[in-house]
């Protein structure tokens, strides 16, 4: 379960994007000017210090793209070169905002979801009343199932994240998958895989 926060963002998350995306080798554009919000979803980190949170954006014109994104209270050692940016977020405090892709605790939970058939976390704002459920039409399973190991000779290498989202990725044959579906796109993207 997600608890969220109704906060003040500085600067927002799609303007930290918008200035990094560009700078990514896989982002298909030069701008990310007009940054569009599509869909997210979360996992939870078991020992409660990193929000793990995965954006699904697009530019006008372009294709979805994915980017997961951690957010910790302090630096993670040895990640500079992950760094999306800084966030000073109005109930927390200053956040660093990793690509996911290098944060271990984001690589290992990606990995459980998707070998345990996993899903997304459910989310709830926090009130005076107490949690309130967001509902959210954005749905991720993975394909293993209930109760698997936690690691095989398949997945040494760490899952493989589907950036651009235009339909075009396939995962080698009998490999463990992560698929999602999202307003709008009612049919299951491939959106990670192990192996």
């Amino acid at each position: 379960m997600a608890i969220l926060h109704k906060a003040t963002l500085t600067p927002t998350k799609l303007e930290l994007l918008e200035s990094w995306l560009p700078s990514q080798p896989w982002f298909p554009g030069s701008s990310a000017a007009g940054l569009e919000r599509v869909a997210a979803y979360r996992f939870d980190d078991p020992d409660g210090q990193v929000g793990i949170e995965t954006f699904l954006v697009r530019t006008p014109g372009g294709p979805v793209v994915q980017v997961p994104l951690t957010y910790r209270g302090a630096p993670l050692e040895g990640a500079e070169a992950s760094l999306v940016g800084t966030l000073e977020h109005s109930v927390l405090g200053r956040r660093w905002v990793y690509d996911a892709e290098s944060d271990p605790v984001y690589v290992t939970e990606l990995t459980r979801v998707i070998r345990e058939g996993g899903t997304e976390v459910a989310q709830y704002y926090e009130t005076p009343e107490g949690p309130q459920r967001k509902e959210d039409a954005t749905h991720v399973r993975g394909s293993g199932l209930p109760g698997a190991a936690a690691a095989s000779e398949v997945d040494d290498a760490g899952p493989v994240v589907v950036r651009v989202l235009d339909g075009g990725a396939t995962p080698p044959p009998s490999a463990l998958t992560l698929t999602g579906t999202w307003e709008g796109q009612p049919g299951p993207v491939l959106l990670a895989h192990l192996g």
